[in-house]
């Protein structure tokens, strides 16, 4: 109440039964016009300490600034389509870490390749421009202009890797495929590297290496070998799932995957028919190197379940991979200041349409997965 009022107790009067000054009765007018002054003053108050909070940066804001520029991680995989990651609905295929990197972060659905090819999509990354703009039209050569190859055109120090390590100073590092068959300038574009590309198995030194495991391998050499003080790139640029190109096995899991999926059975696609491939337009013929890679993998149904198994497995070698890495991280005390990135340069064809491997504008070539 904005009115004093006099306590019958004995307790509130003095020594000699008169009301203290602090309890005598106001007059209600009086007290009311200097109560509304005080909250005035209040209001005013609390307006100067609310514009000067704006002023100040949040505890969380300033705890951001403190720990400096994110790292980025990007693992890049290869002709892996939307559908090959159990977060996608997919009921065979294990990918229990980029399932769960899918459920924490976010999983877009309807991510597509403009260009379904392994160099073009690459180039594009490496540039950030569209195959119109970057021109990069053939593997190893780029565009011909008057009987000159033209190679990678857009200017070295214009690229994703050099913008990250020339203006941002992030340490930046490549393990894995290129993909590009020409070089890059190492000096403006990496500070590690290593390209990996068109084998499964290989010795190197006195050891026989899977890719997979030597893209691990070169991830972690990077992550132990970097400088602290610095933010840092990280492009993990699978080879897998990519087959063997003219090699009759294709796909080529580690010794220790081939315990996986032996019990499954992967289900035959609606359009892997003759009637659906009958549909295609009239240059689609019996040598198109969609169909020349269909009779590699897919011409029976023996066939296509090992093909797919094997597929798989790789798949679910990347996911191990992917584990490897997220664990260093969180170990050397980075992970909750680094973006972990997955997608893929482009789909692939498990039979549908009667093909095999990409490059055509279906669902299953162009449409690849992406996880932030």
């Amino acid at each position: 109440s904005y009115f004093a009022t006099t306590s019958k107790s004995n307790r509130s009067k003095g020594n000699d039964g008169t009301m203290p000054d602090n309890l005598k009765p106001m007059r209600a007018a009086s007290t009311a016009s200097e109560l509304i002054k005080q909250d005035q003053r209040r209001r005013e108050m609390n307006k100067i300490n609310e514009e000067e909070k704006l002023d100040q940066p949040s505890v969380e804001i300033q705890a951001e600034e403190d720990r400096g520029p994110m790292n980025v991680v990007l693992f890049y995989a290869d002709d892996w389509r939307h559908d090959t990651l159990g977060a996608a609905g997919n009921p065979i295929v294990k990918t229990p870490v980029l399932d769960a990197l899918a459920k924490e972060g976010v999983r877009f659905t309807e991510n597509c390749v403009t260009t379904s090819i392994c160099w073009v999509s690459r180039a594009t990354l490496y540039s950030g421009q569209y195959l119109a703009r970057h021109h990069f039209e053939m593997l190893g050569k780029g565009r011909t202009v008057n009987g000159t190859e033209m190679k990678f055109e857009v200017p070295q120090n214009e690229t994703l890797y050099s913008l990250l390590k020339k203006k941002a100073n992030y340490h930046v590092g490549h393990a894995g495929k290129l993909g590009l068959w020409v070089e890059l300038d190492h000096e403006l574009n990496f500070d590690f590297f290593t390209d990996e590309d068109g084998w499964h198995w290989r010795i190197i030194g006195n050891k026989m290496w899977h890719v997979t495991e030597k893209n691990t391998a070169d991830a972690l050499r990077f992550l132990a070998t970097r400088p602290k003080e610095k933010p840092f790139f990280l492009n993990v640029a699978y080879f897998a799932t990519h087959a063997v190109d003219g090699d009759v096995r294709q796909y080529m899991p580690q010794n220790e995957s081939m315990s996986m999926y032996v019990n499954d059975t992967i289900p035959i696609p609606a359009t892997a028919t003759e009637e659906a491939w009958g549909k295609m337009p009239p240059f689609f013929g019996e040598y198109n190197e969609g169909r020349t890679r269909w009779r590699w993998r897919f011409d029976t149904p023996e066939k296509h379940q090992h093909m797919m198994k094997n597929y798989y497995r790789m798949a679910s070698e990347v996911d191990k991979s992917v584990g490897l890495v997220l664990n260093t991280l969180r170990d050397q005390g980075v992970l909750d200041n680094t973006l972990i990135i997955f997608t893929t340069d482009n789909g692939n064809f498990h039979a549908e349409h009667g093909l095999a491997d990409k490059w055509y504008p279906h669902q299953e070539s162009i449409r690849v997965p992406l996880n932030v």
